[in-house]
C-alpha cells in the first residue's frame, strides 16, 4: 500500500534519514521511538500533509489511498452533536444528508456510541469523545488509518478498553493502520509490526513483526506478551540513553 525509499526530512534541523519501510495492505503497524524521533512526521508525510526533502513515498498503483487521520486531541466542534461531528467529512465530500446520516449512524453503532448521537461534545467523557473521532475519520471508508498517540491522554482502563475496540473494528473493516504511541505494551498488544525509530534524526533501527499465539486466550497477561515488551522496551531504553 505505501513504501518509503530513502526518505529524509529537515526543518531547521534533520528530523528523519534515510527511512526505508514498507507498509502492505490491512497491515497493524505501530512506531516507537524517543521524543524528537519523527514518530509523527512519518505520518504526516505518509498522510501528504508535508512532503520529504528528499526520496521518494510511493503507494500502490500510484494512487494515494483515502486516509484517515485521528490525533491525541478528539478536536470536535463543539457546537456540532455526535451525529454531525461524525458527518463533517462526508458533506465535505457533497455527499447527500440523507447518506451520510445513515453512514454516521452505521459508525455511531461500531464505535460504541448508541444512544449519543444528539450529544454534544461538552456532554461526553475523553473516552467518548475519542471514539466519535475514530468514527469521523473512518466514516469516508479510508483504506489507511494514522494514529498519532490518540489514547495517551485517557485513562488505564478506558484506554484498555479503545485499544480492544480498536482492534475488532481492525479485524472486521481489514483497513491498514500505523498508529504512533510512547507505550510499549500498546504498541505490542495492537500491532503486528513494531518499528522502532534512534534519536533525532529518527532512523529505523528495529522491524520486528509480532507473532501472536494464542491472541484470543488472553494475550494481554500472557508471558509471551511480556516477553514482547521486554525486547521492545530494551531496545527504546538503550536508544534514549546512549
Amino acid at each position: 500500500m505505501l513504501k518509503f525509499t530513502n526518505v529524509f526530512k529537515n526543518y531547521d534541523k534533520s528530523v528523519l534519514a534515510d527511512i526505508n519501510m514498507e507498509v502492505e495492505e490491512g497491515e497493524f503497524i505501530s512506531i516507537l521511538g524517543p521524543s524528537g524521533s519523527g514518530k509523527s512526521t512519518i505520518l504526516r508525510l505518509a498522510s501528504k500533509l508535508i512532503k520529504p526533502s528528499r526520496g521518494k513515498i510511493s503507494y500502490q498503483r500510484n494512487k494515494p489511498p483515502s486516509i484517515g487521520f485521528v490525533f491525541q486531541d478528539a478536536t470536535l466542534m463543539p457546537w456540532r452533536n455526535v451525529l454531525d461531528n461524525i458527518i463533517l467529512p462526508l458533506e465535505l465530500k457533497g455527499v447527500r444528508r440523507n447518506i451520510s446520516t445513515k453512514k454516521a449512524a452505521e459508525w455511531i453503532m461500531k464505535v460504541g456510541l448508541e444512544g449519543k448521537e444528539n450529544s454534544f461534545p461538552g456532554e461526553l467523557s475523553g473516552g467518548q469523545k475519542m471514539r466519535v473521532s475514530l468514527a469521523r475519520s473512518m466514516v469516508t471508508d479510508c483504506d489507511l488509518l494514522l494514529l498519532d498517540e490518540p489514547f495517551a491522554a485517557l485513562d488505564e482502563i478506558t484506554r484498555r478498553k479503545l485499544e480492544e475496540d480498536l482492534l475488532k473494528i481492525w479485524k472486521r473493516e481489514k483497513f491498514t493502520i500505523l498508529l504512533v504511541t510512547h507505550s510499549v505494551s500498546e504498541a505490542v498488544y495492537l500491532s503486528e509490526r513494531v518499528i522502532v525509530l534512534s534519536m533525532g534524526p529518527g532512523k529505523i533501527i528495529s522491524d520486528k513483526k509480532i507473532f501472536k499465539e494464542n491472541f484470543d486466550q488472553d494475550f494481554r497477561n500472557s508471558q509471551q506478551l511480556f516477553d514482547l515488551n521486554k525486547t521492545v522496551y530494551n531496545l527504546l531504553a538503550r536508544e534514549e540513553n546512549s
